[in-house]
């Protein structure tokens, strides 16, 4: 406990954190007023972790039982983890060290289309009743948009949905390229809405036979394809591009090699638009846990790591909006839908399962309410002229699709 608690000593500036050591020993580690938590190691190993490798430790400690959170619960103890995290973030020497992380993120970015897509199927190809149990009835597996705190989960997405479709501006038989289709939501919203002709690609063989059901159950196989391919193999054009919650799967070494891409598949007076997470705060190394258990060869990119890339591929960048606590309080209702379900999952699965998936869950909300996590929606184009000089189409198109829910 000695070196741990040297650096929480240092760490909690806000609120208090008592730790129980496996001989039953408490340790207090308190700042300003603010939120209590209490934790439990088990065994004498669970702080070596933490002090060699924080992500790995915590991570693993709740998976394995070996760290339990007794008076409040594992969101309880990230919150207050990350809300120091967080204060401390501004400290210079802070700041310095994380800056040396900068420098060793592109090796584990290399994602070739084997990789790639082994990748994919390490989370997508889970289950579907697992995704059943805490998405909503669409399975968007993505950022919902909250137009008011209640709005509940189904209509949020809904709504990302038709906000997604006004920046595309889209008219009916225009060709649209949805990468990373996911389960084919978003492909039969667009075909549904605007009477345009998708094609979706996915790395994940699971969610492809999903896609295929969906289209024929909708009777819109005249309208959507979906296939098996990776964004590298596309041999068209398309008058539209999509992507949602691909591009954090691309990574960084290949940012170049995806908008190059982009600009090589859209036509001339085409729209594209990438919907992905991002940092506010720079550049920095994946969390090792999220990497090894979760997200293999993910990487969350800032948009200083962005824009160089947009720049070179010739492409013009006509819109950006960043979504900020939306990706917050969509996590926040998966997490709960999860807790409603867990005795089902835990019986699919098993309970490290389930601790591995809550820590999930836990570890990205608190990255959106703390630490700098975000929502980058970039539209591109290859002409200045492509889209209208004003942004009201986009509002006016959200309005109408409003206009026309009221009244169903």
């Amino acid at each position: 406990m000695f070196l741990l608690s040297i650096g929480l000593k240092k760490l909690i500036k806000t609120g208090r954190l008592t730790i129980i050591d496996h001989k039953g020993r408490a340790h207090e580690f308190a700042g300003a007023p603010g939120p209590h938590v209490t934790i439990r190691f088990t065994n004498a190993a669970v702080p070596w972790k933490i002090v060699f490798n924080r992500d790995l430790g915590l991570g693993e400690g709740y998976m394995d039982g070996t760290l339990i959170v007794e008076d409040s619960d594992i969101f309880g103890l990230m919150d207050l983890l990350a809300m120091n995290v967080q204060r401390n973030f501004t400290n210079k020497r802070s700041r310095a060290m994380l800056t040396l992380m900068r420098f060793f993120h592109w090796s584990t970015q290399y994602n070739p289309i084997r990789r790639s897509r082994a990748n994919v199927a390490h989370h997508y190809d889970l289950s579907d009743e697992l995704y059943d149990l805490f998405l909503d009835d669409d399975r968007q597996y993505s950022c919902a948009y909250f137009a008011y705190p209640e709005e509940s989960l189904e209509s949020a997405q809904h709504r990302k949905k038709i906000h997604l479709e006004a920046k595309l501006h889209l008219k009916p038989d225009l060709s649209v390229l949805d990468i990373g289709c996911g389960w084919g939501g978003l492909a039969l919203h667009l075909a549904q809405a605007s009477g345009a002709n998708v094609t979706g690609i996915t790395l994940s063989e699971n969610q492809l036979a999903t896609c295929k059901e969906r289209a024929v159950k909708e009777g819109l196989t005249n309208r959507l394809d979906f296939a098996l391919k990776d964004y590298r193999h596309l041999d068209k054009k398309f008058d539209r591009i999509v992507s949602v919650g691909m591009f954090e799967h691309v990574g960084a070494s290949h940012y170049n090699e995806f908008f190059d891409t982009l600009y090589d598949t859209l036509t001339d007076d085409g729209i594209a638009l990438v919907h992905t997470i991002g940092r506010t705060q720079g550049p920095l190394a994946t969390n090792a846990w999220v990497a090894k258990y979760i997200f293999p060869g993910g990487y969350i990119p800032s948009m200083s790591e962005v824009i160089p890339a947009i720049e070179q591929s010739g492409l013009y960048m006509t819109d950006l909006e960043i979504l900020r606590l939306h990706y917050a309080d969509t996590l926040k209702e998966w997490r709960a839908r999860f807790a409603a379900n867990r005795d089902k999952i835990r019986d699919q699965y098993d309970e490290r399962f389930c601790r591995m998936w809550e820590y999930y869950l836990v570890l990205s909300e608190v990255a959106f309410r703390h630490c700098g996590h975000v929502v980058f929606q970039i539209q591109l184009t290859k002409q200045q002229d492509a889209v209208p000089l004003t942004r009201d189409y986009i509002t006016a198109h959200e309005s109408q699709a409003d206009s026309a829910i009221a009244a169903e």
